[in-house]
């Protein structure tokens, strides 16, 4: 097997390596953190302590000698990583395997000589350096041992042989399995430094890991070494400082320090009364400090998370240690210097998730607005909005309307009066599509008549079926021809004035009824009541009709029983071999012929719709199978229908008994119309956005197809992996980067793992925004009131429909639902959502069903124990945990 080479002399014949000798592209050979130090210590003006690194060929001769890894490394590659008992049991059995195998003599000849090259009565700082660590996309910070202060070749033998079990510490083993790490790939080197006596230490962060604001560097300094602050004896002092001033400052008590022993070790000490409160560091060591850590940055073209020493021999900051700062959110790319404020498109279409590349290619080609992707999201600018004061508040009033945490955040940034300039008014020009996330359209003259609804319903339906018969004829280059002018259509038939007519008279006619009968008769949410069952909505009917196909499979047990245990896509053709199978299989099928195009974050062609993992809809056929009886949609429709109407005379008649009550009634009256001519078709043009990109993705994975018989592929999957333009390019030329398929699906296991703001400035900086509300009681869950009435029940934490077991009375708690989310809405009692607003599609259909809501509720998931007894208050928008 072939290591590499340092120099001219082969890998295999060399154990160590003097840290001068490495840089970045050696971090096979000397890990993360002795490449990056060898790294640091050629960018000019930073001072890194000398040393060695023992190589990771020394650490392979090791395993090799250790008794029965291997079989330990293969169970250990087997477990689950949330079986943290049986992690903790086997790493340790690891950790202790490789401790105590004996460091052969040749090996150990070549450490102690580089000591007495170094010098033998030196004290040295013993780390841990593997291969992955310190990777742009994964710190592992903390995750394997460093050892201060080692003093003598027996000890730094030993210290060497810690480090090397290090690798297997319960928290590196999780750690790699959860971002997809295999263990038998990681080697472990070893850096052997010399130590610095140090007058003070920390850690400078080159952007802010609180808030991501690149702009802003932050400084964390406590006497003595650094590790103090690491394990947390200590509260540092904590300076930010921007464009090379202190904006802020806190000086913390620091009554302990840590420092070494003269014999070797550490030992903690109280500091003096007079010097606890004194700062580590002056205002100009600190500013010295940050303007080291932007040459740093440059160097390495990231943020840094570094940590650092102020010698006490007066030679200045020596960096002992820098690594990418992984937790931060990527920003868009800019093509100026000017700031731009971002606002999340996935907090307003309901879906959070990272998009694979050609989800967010795709999706950007047929979006209404220009989009810009970072960390698998897309995000829309809406600086020119905000800098324009005449645009301003009626922008930041759609805001709300969708997403309350969305406007503080905005309002955030502008309450600062520097970051977003003042502008005069553009020229208007277009009109925002549905779904747009930035802008509003004004009120429209259209007349409430539902032959306007049913009219672009069946143009909606020719254009698709125009679509689906061209693409079938489509195939190489000619495809991605067609499937441009195709994506013209798509925006055309969104762009249609009177689409846009049509949903905006629902959702006004909404906001209307709520703000006046809240005026008049003091009622908040009166037009959730109103609402129930109003007709074309194709996402309520969407869950309703999956209730009739629970009426077809009810009275056949064995298909019942069969459901039961499916586990394999191909369910259906099984379907026919038992009794009642035949009219089960025609049920679910012609439910997927209608709704099949759907899953849950179906706004990435990516994911797997529902035709393509149909067990995804088996738990929730089963639920309703067990939960409801024969007739319960058409049930539910109808009472639905009698409620609103009941509500709708009991309004109009409390109206009518107030001063000018016969005008305030007529004027509602109208409205009550008009939100339930036009509500309902508020969900279709997602359909139909869905409906049409399904079909691009059955045709891309054609061609996907015949990459991979032609040998240009993989697997079909990889087209996921690149943007709409790259795949274009792949099938015209019939050549794929294999390199880079590999880069995307790395990165993409990074930006699984991140979570979006709603809001993005150019500086990085990550905003949510919070809620300014009162009369909230103690402990409760905070979020957006978005259909009313207040229910108790048990809740089930859910984060995909394949998980669901619901009862009823349960109430359903998850991070966001989309329009796929609707066939378990009529199996719960309430809804709690982190992501949300009054108008999306949740929150719609939420309302449609009479379902009790809060959304835009932080962390909800993680806060809320499945299992937990809790009120959901959909009125007043809080939520409380009872048991």
């Amino acid at each position: 097997m072939e290591h590499g080479r340092v120099g001219s002399v082969a890998v295999s014949e060399q154990y160590v390596v003097g840290l001068g000798e490495t840089d970045d592209t050696q971090i096979a050979v000397v890990g993360g953190k002795g490449a990056h130090l060898g790294e640091l210590s050629r960018v000019e003006g930073v001072r890194v302590p000398a040393g060695f690194c023992v190589t990771t060929e020394a650490f392979r001769r090791v395993m090799a000698d250790a008794p029965s890894v291997d079989e330990q490394l293969e169970r250990l590659s087997r477990l689950d990583p949330d079986d943290r008992d049986a992690i903790r049991t086997l790493s340790a059995d690891i950790r202790r395997t490789v401790e105590e195998t004996s460091v052969p003599d040749d090996l150990a000849a070549a450490i102690t000589g580089a000591l007495t090259r170094a010098g033998d009565e030196a004290a040295y700082a013993v780390r841990s350096s593997a291969t992955a660590e310190d990777l742009p996309t994964a710190s592992f910070a903390g995750q394997q041992d460093t050892y201060l202060n080692v003093i003598g070749r027996a000890a730094i033998l030993r210290h060497v042989s810690r480090c090397w079990a290090s690798l297997f510490t319960e928290r590196a083993v999780t750690y790699r399995q959860r971002n997809g790490i295999d263990h038998r790939t990681v080697g472990m080197a070893v850096v052997v430094q010399r130590m610095v006596v140090p007058h003070a230490a920390g850690i400078l962060f080159t952007a802010d890991p609180v808030t991501g604001d690149r702009k802003a560097a932050t400084v964390d300094a406590g006497f003595g070494l650094g590790e103090a602050l690491v394990s947390g004896l200590v509260n540092p002092d904590v300076f930010t400082v921007r464009g090379g001033e202190i904006v802020s400052r806190t000086i913390a008590a620091k009554q302990r320090a840590l420092y070494a022993l003269p014999a070797g070790g550490t030992r903690e000490v109280t500091l003096d009364a007079g010097r606890q409160e004194q700062p580590a560091l002056t205002d100009a060591q600190v500013v010295e400090l940050v303007r080291l850590g932007r040459r740093i940055e440059a160097h390495f073209g990231s943020p840094q998370d570094i940590e650092w020493c102020l010698a006490e021999d007066g030679t200045g900051f020596q960096i002992v240690q820098s690594r990418p700062i992984t937790t931060l959110f990527p920003v868009p790319e800019a093509d100026d210097e000017e700031n731009h404020v971002y606002v999340s498109v996935g907090h307003q279409q309901m879906m959070t998730d990272a998009m694979k590349p050609l989800g967010l290619s795709v999706w950007q080609s047929t979006a209404m607005v220009p989009m810009h992707a970072a960390g698998g999201r897309l995000f829309v600018d809406i600086t020119p909005r905000l800098a324009v004061p005449a645009d301003r508040a009626a922008l930041l009033d759609v805001m709300e309307k969708g997403d309350p945490l969305i406007r503080d955040a905005l309002e955030t940034v502008l309450d600062r009066g520097d970051f977003v300039p003042s502008l005069p008014a553009p020229d208007p020009s277009g009109t925002p599509a549905a779904d747009a996330p930035a802008g509003s359209v004004p009120p429209a003259p259209i007349a409430n008549d539902p032959a306007i609804v049913t009219g672009l319903i069946e143009r909606s339906r020719a254009s698709l079926a125009a679509l689906r018969r061209d693409i079938g004829t489509k195939t190489g280059p000619a495809l991605f021809d067609y499937l441009l002018e195709a994506f013209d259509e798509h925006k055309r038939v969104l762009r249609d004035p009177l689409n846009m007519q049509a949903i905006m008279a629902g959702m006004e006619a909404t906001w209307w009824l709520n703000d006046h009968l809240l005026e008049w008769l003091g009622e908040k949410n009166a037009a959730d009541t109103l609402t129930l069952s109003a007709p074309d909505n194709i996402t309520s009917e969407m869950g309703l009709a999956l209730l009739d196909v629970a009426d077809a499979i009810r009275p056949h047990p064995e298909v019942v029983a069969f459901l039961q245990g499916v586990q394999d896509e191909d369910y259906l053709d099984e379907l026919t071999k038992l009794p009642g199978g035949t009219v089960a299989r025609d049920a679910i099928e012609a439910y997927l012929d209608q709704y099949g195009m759907r899953c849950v974050g179906e706004i990435d062609i990516t994911r797997p719709r529902w035709s393509e993992r149909p067990t995804a809809l088996v738990p929730v056929i089963l639920d309703n199978i067990r939960n409801f009886g024969p007739g319960a949609a058409a049930r539910r429709f109808e009472q639905g229908r009698q409620e609103a109407a009941k509500k709708e005379q009991e309004v109009l008649s409390r109206l009518r008994d107030l001063p000018d009550g016969e005008r305030k009634a007529d004027e509602t009256q109208w409205m009550i119309e008009r939100v339930r001519t036009f509500i309902g078709y508020r969900e279709y043009p997602k359909y139909n956005i869905v409906c049409r990109s399904f079909v691009y993705k059955q045709a891309l994975l054609a061609e996907a197809e015949r990459l991979v018989h032609a040998g240009v592929l993989a697997e079909r999957e990889d087209i996921y992996y690149l943007t709409f333009p790259e795949l274009h390019e792949v099938v015209r030329s019939r050549r794929a980067d294999g390199r880079l398929i590999q880069e995307r699906k790395e990165a993409f296991r990074t930006y699984e793992a991140l979570t979006p703001p709603r809001v993005l400035t150019s500086d990085g900086e990550a905003l949510s925004g919070s809620y300014r509300r009162e009369g909230v009681p103690d402990g409760a869950l905070v979020g957006l009131a978005v259909s009313a009435g207040t229910v108790e029940g048990r809740a089930r934490v859910i984060h995909d429909m394949a998980e669901a077991d619901l009862e009823p009375g349960d109430i359903l708690v998850t991070a966001f639902t989309d329009p796929s989310w609707s066939p378990l809405f009529v199996a719960v009692k309430g809804l709690v959502t982190e992501v949300g607003g009054l108008m999306t599609h949740g929150a719609v259909i939420a309302r449609e069903y009479g379902l009790p809501a809060v959304v835009g509720v932080d962390q909800a998931t993680r806060r809320i124990q499945d299992g937990q007894r809790i009120r959901v208050h959909g009125s007043d928008g809080y939520v409380e945990i009872l048991s």
